[in-house]
């Protein structure tokens, strides 16, 4: 009997050339076979191709079922050069990151901030320049995650008179981590088309929806504090002085996570790298897929800004008052800017704040140290770039296993700071000294005035509050 098409196809061959081969090579170089003998050897060969690589017989047949083996993209032998601002208080993990990532093919230069740490693909406080490429991972899981402050021309002595009505203004208009608001406040930006053209982010449509307003959990918070102007000019025409202050931190909730794991993967099945820098790979923005990231990471940070700007409207109406000034700035991005020669390039700041000529920001220290409001001086060694807060000095894991909770609370005391929620991995000693941070970043940004924390609302559990 002689073998058809159809019986390959239910042994498990696809149509195609794999199948036009199996039947030739079968009946050429096999016809001794009975029906059943030749069935079995093309079973075989095609469970288990690679055991018939050596047989000369099989060989174009096996060649045809066997994958393709991916191109592997080579990194660069020796990386390009970059400037380290406060490299004795870097850890290696985060410096190796780096150089792996100015070893891409894609690379034109790269900066490290004074608060980094090693993260996945691009380490935190790492900024990347590259030629028309665009890396998921050099963005960041928390896609636009940002600062946002408003002042108020309010005495800061209403900080500890009215300590407990703005304690309570903090809990019933913030909601973090996986709480919402039972009726969320629409926003236009749910009009935007890439809602319904982006097949991730039309998925996520209806929880962007439940989530917007809130704050994420982690190193995110709302809080009141006193803000001291020291620069006589600036952008927002306020005298030096003291002022209360509401300041907020917090990113794309779901939308952007979601974002960011979905075009993740399009990047690493589309461009593959040596293991080590697998979670740089990239999405060339000449294609369908870089395209469709960048709409839907310009989305994600515009959502943040919107979710800051419902906190903020929340706060002033509980406060019955207008604000004097918004300052706004975000990090974990991409940007198209222009480099030293003119060129266009992306601009990744993963945990970095744009500190261009002019260019306002506002660098956070811990719950319970100063932050400062910055204008960028635009250094091109630093990509135009500043540190996005004082960054980590131990993990998470580590610093609730070995902080103490009574050392928070008398950190805390003797800051004056009253703290609602939050764990201790968001405790001030897993943080640099900010102090020592900004001193490393002179050169990039020029401080126009100070913010301490007063009243801070974060997520987490408080049990660690309750013992002495």
């Amino acid at each position: 009997m002689k073998l058809t098409g159809n019986a390959l196809k239910e042994l498990g061959f696809n149509e195609g050339k794999a199948l036009g081969l199996a039947l030739d090579l079968i009946e050429q170089q096999y016809q001794y076979l009975s029906f059943g003998e030749k069935l079995s050897l093309l079973k075989n060969i095609l469970g288990n191709p690679s055991s018939f690589m050596n047989d000369e017989k099989l060989a174009p047949l096996v060649k045809e079922l066997l994958p393709v083996p991916d191109e592997i993209i080579a990194l660069h032998v020796e990386g390009k050069s970059y400037e380290i601002y406060g490299a004795a208080g870097i850890e290696q993990g985060a410096l190796n990151k780096m150089q792996t990532a100015m070893r891409l093919p894609v690379t034109v230069a790269g900066a490290l901030m004074p608060d980094a740490h090693q993260g996945y693909g691009l380490p935190i406080g790492g900024v990347l320049a590259t030629n028309n490429a665009v890396i998921p991972y050099g963005v960041g899981v928390d896609i636009g995650c940002r600062m946002c402050m408003t002042l108020y021309d309010i005495p800061s002595e209403v900080l500890a008179t009215k300590k407990e009505d703005l304690k309570k203004l903090l809990i019933t208009n913030t909601k973090f981590g996986r709480e919402s608001f039972k009726k969320p406040t629409d926003h236009e930006i749910f009009e935007r088309r890439e809602f319904s053209e982006l097949g991730i982010v039309r998925e996520m449509k209806d929880r962007a929806w439940q989530q917007i307003g809130s704050s994420g959990g982690g190193n995110h918070f709302v809080e009141f504090g006193v803000v001291e102007i020291t620069s006589s000019i600036n952008e927002f025409n306020v005298a030096p002085g003291h002022y209360v202050a509401v300041l907020s931190h917090s990113g794309s909730r779901g939308l952007g996570a979601n974002i960011a794991g979905h075009y993740t993967k399009v990047a690493m099945e589309k461009c593959k790298l040596p293991a080590e820098a697998r979670h740089l790979a990239w999405l060339d923005l000449d294609t369908e897929e870089g395209q469709e990231y960048w709409l839907a990471m310009n989305l994600a940070g515009d959502y943040a800004s919107a979710c800051h700007h419902q906190i903020h409207e929340r706060m002033a109406v509980g406060l019955r008052e207008t604000p004097l000034a918004m300052i706004e700035n975000h990090h974990n991005f991409a940007w198209k800017e222009k480099d030293a020669l003119g060129n266009e390039v992306i601009v990744h700041r993963k945990g970095a704040t744009p500190a261009g000529k002019g260019v306002l920001g506002i660098i956070p220290g811990s719950m319970a140290t100063p932050g400062f409001i910055v204008r960028g001086k635009g250094l091109s060694a630093s990509i135009n770039s500043a540190s996005h807060g004082a960054g980590r000095t131990m993990s998470r894991t580590k610093a609730k296993s070995t902080i103490l909770p009574g050392h928070v609370n008398k950190f805390l005391k003797e800051a004056g700071v009253e703290l609602i929620g939050s764990g201790l991995d968001e405790a001030p000693m897993a943080y640099k000294d900010i102090h020592q941070v900004m001193n490393y970043q002179q050169d990039l940004v020029e401080v126009l005035g100070s913010f301490m924390p007063k009243i801070v609302r974060m997520c987490g559990d408080e049990k660690f509050q309750e013992v002495d």
